[in-house]
């Protein structure tokens, strides 16, 4: 394919990609009737900016202390994932342990178990700790992650054993070579992960929803979801809602996107 007909190519798939953004700013400034009316206009006849000022001023709804939450837990979640993942794998990939292996299957096995059968025991947990509707509740259970294990050790295996020597000739041992060798040389597989878990921590609905029983505790995924009801369906306020709320997500994304393909790419996946 020629260069000219690359960018052609390029071009059309950026604008079939933005179609979803554009529809979603498109209602988020309109009126329902506009939104759900027969006729379509690619730009509303009246722009309603007052529908800003509606979502956060309505009482029922705590728009602005969703996003501060959501954005609480997520940054939270995402430092604690990075935190205990990557010492776990390390130690898979790097502490002889003869029972490594197993350990490392007993994790993969966590993969194969669907999420939502661990929620009625988790929530009992949780409960008998006091910790519903409170950021302990919302972060901890989901500290860790076997699927981010997995990568961790995919990647701490192809890491230069070299440098990890050297630091131990130096009088260093595992965690030091962790915190002062193998961390500064992995920032970029760092970054990669740490979009990839905050995209998650943003986006978690289903057990946001089970312990954040209170308003002032909810999530923005679980906020946006209470404009849909049996009996009425708030379409401004949810396309505005979700425009708002996605803007954190197309920030970070836009500032580690470079790291997120390069991190993967370095896992290796070998055995």
């Amino acid at each position: 394919m020629s260069s000219t007909g690359l960018y052609i190519a390029t071009g059309v798939a950026a604008l079939l990609f933005l179609i979803p953004f554009y529809i979603l700013v498109r209602n988020a400034l309109s009126t329902d009737a506009e939104i759900t009316g027969e006729n379509w206009k690619l730009f509303p006849t009246d722009i309603q900016w007052g529908n800003i000022s509606e979502l956060f001023s309505d009482e029922t709804v705590p728009f602005a202390q969703t996003l501060w939450n959501s954005a609480v837990v997520a940054t939270l979640h995402t430092v604690g994932v990075l935190l205990v993942c990557s010492l776990a794998g390390y130690g898979l990939a790097r502490i002889p342990y003869k029972h490594a292996n197993k350990v490392f299957y007993a994790v993969l096995g966590t993969l194969m178990v669907p999420t939502a059968v661990t929620f009625v025991p988790s929530f009992v947990l949780v409960s008998s700790l006091g910790w519903v509707d409170t950021y302990r509740g919302l972060i901890i259970p989901g500290l860790f992650s076997g699927f981010t294990c997995f990568l961790f050790r995919q990647y701490f295996l192809g890491f230069p054993k070299e440098l990890e020597e050297a630091a131990r000739m130096d009088g260093l041992g595992y965690w030091g070579a962790y915190w002062r060798v193998v961390v500064p040389n992995s920032l970029n597989f760092f970054a990669a992960m740490a979009t990839i878990t905050f995209i998650a921590g943003w986006n978690a609905f289903l057990w946001p929803l089970v312990i954040g029983q209170d308003p002032s505790s909810w999530t923005v995924q679980v906020a946006l979801s209470s404009y849909m009801t049996n009996q009425t369906v708030v379409f401004h306020m949810i396309f505005m809602a979700t425009a708002i709320s996605i803007l954190p997500l197309v920030f970070v994304f836009l500032f580690l996107q470079r790291w997120l393909v390069q991190g993967i790419a370095q896992t290796g996946i070998k055995g």
